[in-house]
């Protein structure tokens, strides 16, 4: 099984943004640790702050990988783009986001990628990443 993990604008930042939301560590740290616990799976990762190379990464994968986690950052309320992207793609889009949206400002409460997605899991910090996979597993 091939996932790739998919994250947007300022999430390299993770660990030193905002870490009350966001929590104190990077994503660089964290991916060894979720590929550890799925060996039989591999486990690519892409961030990129350009919404394009966004969409080209999963053009590239989706027709191949058996799954795309998305965490597309700000893009998630606000592309189009992405929405009609992941409509496109063969493999299923899992939308992930690491805070509770829905805790926070009015504006994030709209995602423009949702109803493309074969799911959401947001609040549960990197562990949403986890969930994500596990839900990919189950339904491969």
């Amino acid at each position: 099984m091939k996932i790739q993990i998919i994250n947007g604008p300022n999430l390299n930042l993770l660990g030193k943004r905002e870490p009350g939301i966001y929590g104190q560590m990077s994503f660089e740290a964290y991916l060894p640790k979720l590929q550890a616990q799925y060996p039989d799976v591999e486990i690519c990762y892409f961030q990129s702050n350009v919404e394009g190379e966004l969409i080209n990464k999963m053009q590239e994968v989706g027709f191949s990988f058996d799954g795309i986690i998305l965490n597309a950052g700000a893009y998630t309320h606000t592309s189009v783009a992405l929405h009609d992207c992941i409509r496109s793609l063969k493999c299923p889009v899992i939308e992930v986001h690491i805070s509770n949206v829905h805790q926070r400002e009015e504006f994030r409460h709209k995602s423009m990628i949702s109803s493309a997605c074969r799911g959401v899991i947001c609040g549960f910090g990197l562990d949403s990443y986890r969930l994500a996979v596990e839900a990919l597993i189950i339904d491969n």
